[in-house]
């Protein structure tokens, strides 16, 4: 056999295996196969005309135990966002915002319509509800949460979160996200999302092969074989580490399908609004949040600029998105420049019911696949899925 283990991927996923099977004290020849130019996956950042841009709007918090068990928090110069939102209405700008971390915005908490005992004792409830398959939209109904905490805040927040619309998500997956932005602040990385996985990649820099697509993995004597256009490698075990569909082709594990969303990235010289928070605005048109990214983490735009986000379901012609923005921001958009227009069709797992335990990683003798669909469909299901499936190898090589 040419290696004890192959990881098809340079995900985080495949990136926290690779680390954990290839320590020192494993003695074991691993290889990460990764088809891009780079590590991450689906989460990257390009550097465009001095801006930092990531593969869609991606935030990442700092309360993952994942993330603690893995990496150097420090390393990655977080900054945070402000604890809050802003909600576009008809009369102004309202700012909604903790009050044990912004207290000087506690007058939002307090204004109509938010003033509503009954809806925020049924957000309570909804919140420390237990885990279960109804959806979430059935969940929100039985807990009580109407009226405009649920309209103009919880549902169009959480629509941009999930990337879901439709209420379909099963309530435990979004109680799991809601109980994790209570925990941590999401942050960014001061060099972009893209600093996580570089980090992850550096103790196995050296056994990571780039633009090494694979086409099949197939089963021979005494382990498998894994096939490319770069030619062949034979190994006892494979990891399949990649996304949902090219699991599905190579290691032939039911498909999951994906959600998406199109993420709009303008430059500015000024700042259309000094909060470092998501901006909604509720039923108005196509974008469900957007952000000054900057005023979070300036290092995101060059010296002299600001960098605004701004997040699509669907694909929406561009004077449509500019019109809602000048409206949400109270400013024209017409000399806004078009950083980046990405249109990402893969963005979210949608996890029929999300497993807190996780997917076992196994598949056939051998082959085991990992990734976020087989947990919870986020950065900590994708680490927490990459060491658990890391651990199986070993026991497997052992026996």
């Amino acid at each position: 056999m040419d290696h004890d283990v192959v990881v098809v991927g340079a995900g985080l996923a495949g990136l926290v295996a690779a680390r954990h099977l290839a320590a020192p004290d494993r003695s074991l020849d691993v290889v990460v196969l990764e088809a891009s130019d780079a590590v991450g996956g689906r989460v990257r950042t390009d550097q465009v005309d001095g801006f930092r841009v990531d593969r869609g709007f991606q935030v990442l918090n700092p309360a993952y135990p994942a993330l603690r068990a893995e990496v150097n928090r420090a390393a990655l110069d977080l900054h945070p966002f402000d604890r809050g939102v802003a909600v576009r209405r008809a009369d102004g700008l309202l700012v909604l915002a903790d009050p044990t971390r912004h207290p000087a915005r506690v007058a939002g908490l307090a204004a109509r319509p938010w003033r509503d005992p009954r809806a925020v004792l049924g957000l309570v409830r909804w919140a420390a509800g237990p885990d279960g398959t109804e959806s979430l939209a059935a969940s929100l109904d039985a807990a009580g949460v109407r009226g405009a905490v649920r309209d103009k805040l919880l549902d169009p927040f959480l629509s941009g979160v999930l990337l879901d619309a439709s209420g379909t998500t099963p309530a435990s997956f979004a109680r799991w996200m809601v109980r994790y932005f209570l925990r941590g602040t999401p942050s960014l990385p001061g060099q972009g999302m893209g600093a996580l996985p570089a980090l992850l990649a550096e103790p196995v820099r050296s056994r990571i092969v780039l633009d090494h697509a694979v086409a099949a993995v197939e089963q021979v004597a005494g382990g498998w074989r894994v096939a490319g256009p770069n030619g062949s490698r034979t190994t006892r075990a494979v990891l399949v580490a990649t996304d949902p569909p090219t699991a599905t082709r190579l290691a032939g594990v039911p498909e999951v399908p994906m959600r998406g969303c199109v993420t709009w990235w303008f430059g500015t010289p000024t700042r259309p609004s000094p909060l470092a928070m998501l901006h909604l605005h509720p039923g108005a048109g196509p974008v469900v949040n957007t952000a000054v990214i900057s005023n979070a983490a300036p290092s995101y735009a060059p010296a002299g600029s600001h960098l605004v986000s701004a997040v699509t379901l669907d694909e929406a012609p561009e004077s449509q998105v500019r019109r809602q923005l000048a409206t949400i921001y109270g400013v024209p958009t017409t000399g806004w420049q078009v950083v980046a227009h990405q249109v990402v069709a893969h963005s979210l797992p949608a996890v029929a019911v999300p497993v807190a335990a996780g997917l076992p990683s196994r598949v056939a003798p051998g082959l085991h696949v990992a990734g976020d669909h087989r947990a919870h469909a986020s950065i900590q299901g994708a680490m927490v899925s990459g060491r658990r499936s890391a651990a199986e190898i070993l026991a497997a090589l052992r026996a």
